[in-house]
């Protein structure tokens, strides 16, 4: 039977890893994905999983450590945020390359400098052109959820991509909501027994792992990443359409809320979506036609949905919780560029926000939708909510 249970994102993520009972975890400690494996590395001490847990000295070897058991053939784990992840860097990208499905849950930090411990989306932006799905959580249970689904979609014989679980750090890694988890049995039938192909230590069918590759392979190699790419959008609703049979929660490559409708929609990942949810409520009731459309699922960034939900709207609102420095905020960024084709073009906004964890209130997001209330949107000015100017 399900459970509720009244936990963090963080021990919600280390929940559904204890579910599904890894091969190998390996991860360094760092502010505010630690909680993740220090739940974990309990369920190792007390025997609850039979997972390899190896304590590394760094992030880089955290994600080689991964690499090294993906590629033998085990279900593999990792946990970083902001400048781990950055220092991940280099190996994340072989992660893609080497067509590994590893999970990562990544509790979304402000990269450096100055310090900062507090959430953005910076860290998580800088490697959005890794080859990785990226997978957003707005909540806890959201947050559980997708760490159950992501073997699935990543060990996919027509993906075989790493996937990234994104959660934002301190309001979904250390806030306790209720979550609903599944039964261990069902999450272990779900998830199945690993898929493994062309696995490192299958001696009978020798393989090479990370060789040179040069101009004459190079760029086929490539291509065929972005081919796997392009089955990740009908792979993961295949998942999710059986995710909801187990769970009863629907997922799909957006959330849609209130946008049938809608004449003005706002866009935004992660945590802030409840807010603006809020909001939009309180709007509704004034008689305002507002809605939202949160990306479920970033990398890959799918183009054609987003088109059909925005197409003839009167204004889109685009919030970023990362800038682009010399360009335009990433999602904004992605979302002018799906418009580009509409039949029908609204008006666009883009907006930045809680840059190191600065808060996002019901009045900032109002502020934005006044905007577009009253034509106010300028398609290539970037604004700012909640900034001292």
């Amino acid at each position: 039977m399900p459970l509720k249970q009244a936990i963090t994102g963080a021990e919600a993520i280390a929940y559904a890893m204890k579910q599904i009972n890894p091969d190998v975890v390996a991860a360094y400690p760092i502010t505010p994905q630690t909680p993740v494996v220090e739940y974990f590395a309990k369920y190792v001490a007390d025997g609850v999983v039979d997972t390899e847990m190896i304590p590394v000295e760094s992030e880089h070897s955290a994600m080689s450590a991964v690499v090294g058991a993906a590629a033998a053939g085990a279900r593999a784990f990792t946990a970083t945020a902001s400048v781990g992840l950055a220092l991940m860097h280099e190996v994340v990208f072989i992660a893609a390359s080497l067509r590994l499905p590893i999970v990562m849950a990544v509790a979304n930090r402000a990269l450096s400098g100055p310090i900062n411990i507090h959430c953005d989306h910076s860290d998580a932006m800088a490697e959005r052109d890794s080859g990785w799905i990226q997978l957003w959580a707005e909540n806890a249970q959201e947050a559980y959820d997708f760490t159950v689904m992501a073997y699935r979609i990543a060990e996919h014989p027509d993906v075989r991509l790493p996937v990234m679980v994104n959660f934002d750090g301190f309001i979904i890694s250390h806030g306790v909501e209720v979550v609903e988890t599944l039964d261990d049995e069902v999450v272990k039938n779900f998830v199945g027994k690993p898929i493994k192909m062309y696995p490192l230590l299958d001696t009978s069918k020798p393989v090479t792992y990370g060789p040179l590759d040069l101009y004459d392979y190079y760029f086929e190699h490539k291509r065929q990443q972005i081919e796997a790419m392009k089955h990740v959008p009908k792979v993961f609703k295949e998942v999710a359409e059986e995710f909801a049979k187990i769970s009863g929660r629907k997922y799909d490559l957006f959330d849609e809320y209130m946008v049938d409708d809608a004449e003005y929609i706002m866009v935004a990942l992660g945590s802030t979506a409840g807010t603006i949810k809020h909001t939009i409520n309180e709007l509704r009731a004034e008689g305002k036609k507002v809605g939202l459309v949160k990306p479920w699922v970033f990398r890959p960034f799918v183009k054609a949905e987003l088109q059909r939900i925005l197409n003839a709207r009167k204004g889109v609102i685009v919030l970023d919780r990362a800038a682009s420095f010399g360009a335009e905020a990433p999602l904004y960024e992605a979302v002018k560029s799906a418009l580009y084709e509409v039949a029908l073009r609204p008006q666009m906004g883009s907006y930045v926000y809680g840059l190191g964890g600065r808060d996002i209130t019901p009045e900032h997001i109002r502020q934005a939708f006044e905007d577009a209330f009253k034509g106010n949107l300028i398609a290539d000015e970037e604004r700012y909510l909640g900034l001292r100017e």
